[in-house]
């Protein structure tokens, strides 16, 4: 994570876009202090889920449709 003064940033706003568009994120301080985080809105591009990537991982039970037996008195 890049620093930079308000001061040079102003001269420098091109450039520290750039960088921020390429994923890098970029602190602008005033008297170092940290006011203004610079950073890529881009999202990175996700792997859609493969059908069956869950296979023996999750299991749902024969009487997942049953009615529970603590709400019985309200059936």
């Amino acid at each position: 994570m890049e620093t930079i003064e308000i001061d040079q940033a102003v001269l420098h706003i091109n450039q520290l876009l750039e960088i921020a568009a390429k994923g890098k994120d970029i602190i602008i301080t005033k008297n170092h202090q940290p006011i203004v985080k610079l950073s890529s809105i881009k999202q990175e591009k996700k792997r859609s889920p493969l059908f069956g990537s869950d296979k023996d991982i999750i299991a749902i039970s024969d009487n997942f449709d049953e009615p529970l037996d603590d709400f019985q008195e309200y059936i």
